[in-house]
């Protein structure tokens, strides 16, 4: 079982409203060790780790807490512009390792792009040229969709049956990003 880097323990309680005390009841892990990890003054083994992950899991299906998209969002959107090239998409895929990217137009979603998206404009007979130097904006699909960061995660999940990924806004501005893979961290 994967899950997320211990940093984001606190940031989950939080997200539940669940107090130090309240994880350290639940989990059997002492309150002071909680708050050691959370301010990464200790290294906390793997077993302590997953005993926290699992307790706050267990808490948020015993319906107490819901858990957010806040709570899954990745915080750093990596994004490409779109009057960018597609090579520049490309290469920050490649390097970054995403398979797709939200398009943005100053801060506003407008657009997606994605390898499949590139490759399919590759069989449909563009060739490489024509396509590296083209605007994102003639080959990008459409946006991911816009989500409230107080979203429960199961309407973020039935989204994602349609789409690869959404976006997570706080009062309007972009703050976070769900993909599958963040969600298959959670299991």
């Amino acid at each position: 079982m994967k899950f997320p880097p211990a940093s984001d323990i606190r940031r989950m309680r939080k997200a539940m409203d669940v107090t130090q005390t309240e994880l350290a009841k639940q989990s059997g892990v002492s309150q002071s060790t909680i708050a050691k990890i959370e301010r990464g003054r200790i290294s906390a083994s793997y077993d302590t780790v997953v005993k926290l992950f699992e307790t706050l899991d267990e808490m948020a299906k015993g319906g107490k807490h819901d858990v957010t998209a806040a709570d899954v969002a990745s915080k750093d959107i990596v994004s490409v512009q779109s009057t960018d090239r597609v090579r520049v998409a490309s290469e920050l895929m490649r390097t970054a390792g995403f398979s797709q990217l939200p398009v943005l137009k100053g801060d506003t979603p407008v657009g997606s792009i994605s390898e499949r998206s590139i490759f399919e404009k590759i069989r449909s007979g563009k060739t490489m040229d024509d396509i590296k130097d083209a605007p994102i904006s003639t080959i990008m699909d459409d946006s991911f969709p816009v989500v409230n960061e107080s979203t429960p995660m199961s309407s973020v999940t039935a989204m994602m049956s349609d789409c690869n990924a959404v976006l997570v806004a706080r009062k309007g501005k972009l703050v976070g990003m769900i993909t599958k893979a963040d969600i298959l961290k959670l299991i």
